[in-house]
């Protein structure tokens, strides 16, 4: 057999993520061991022990890269003198996210491991995902885009919006790549033309 080659820290943890989300997605919790996931990226069991610990620490890690991922992808986002064109991008990037890792987006948002609970710590970890959202959400309140109006509120509904949206999309429930755009870009514009409308309503 040929013998693995070296990949550095974060390669390895990157790749043992993916195989970890891939095999989770195909063939559920039941199949997700540490001996198959190590068998699957071509390295020792050792190897899997060494970065997680075990297979409760490869979940939570597999969660956290989830949301890591997703960090990575708000902060891309530029931020302009027009906060609703960032918030659309916010979704957008939302969106892109989730098409590029869609082997941790029901660990992330779902439960299909069951004995995984994230704890307060973890919690912690991920919350900056969400407070960009609402950051964006007040600066339109701020500029008088939308209705004075509690940040958290609105964020938690465009929040229902995107998952809602990207669940269907896993799942080929919006039909092709042009329909699903069709149906996000009809969805977001109903929705802000909706906020929109309830601060004409607000002035009268």
């Amino acid at each position: 057999m040929a013998r693995p080659r070296n990949r550095d820290y974060g390669e390895l943890r990157r790749e043992l993520i993916d195989t970890a989300g891939r095999l989770l997605a195909a063939e559920g919790p039941s199949a997700l061991s540490t001996r198959r996931v190590a068998q699957r990226a071509g390295v020792s069991t050792t190897a899997v022990y060494k970065l997680f610990g075990d297979k409760a620490g490869l979940v939570r890690e597999m969660f956290l890269a989830g949301f890591e991922r997703l960090a990575e992808a708000f902060e891309a986002v530029p931020r302009t003198g027009d906060p609703l064109a960032d918030l659309a991008a916010l979704g957008r990037a939302y969106r892109a996210n989730a098409l590029s890792n869609p082997h941790l987006y029901e660990l992330m948002f779902g439960r299909p491991v069951p004995e995984f609970e994230p704890d307060e710590e973890v919690a912690d970890l991920i919350r900056p995902t969400y407070d960009a959202l609402v950051e964006a959400v007040a600066r339109c309140v701020e500029a008088g885009v939308f209705a004075p109006a509690e940040p958290e509120d609105v964020a938690l509904r465009l929040n229902g919006l995107t998952h809602g949206l990207c669940s269907l999309e896993l799942r080929a429930a919006l039909g092709s790549a042009e329909e699903a755009s069709r149906h996000w870009d009809d969805a977001f514009d109903t929705m802000l033309r909706g906020l929109a409308v309830h601060r004409a309503d607000s002035d009268r």
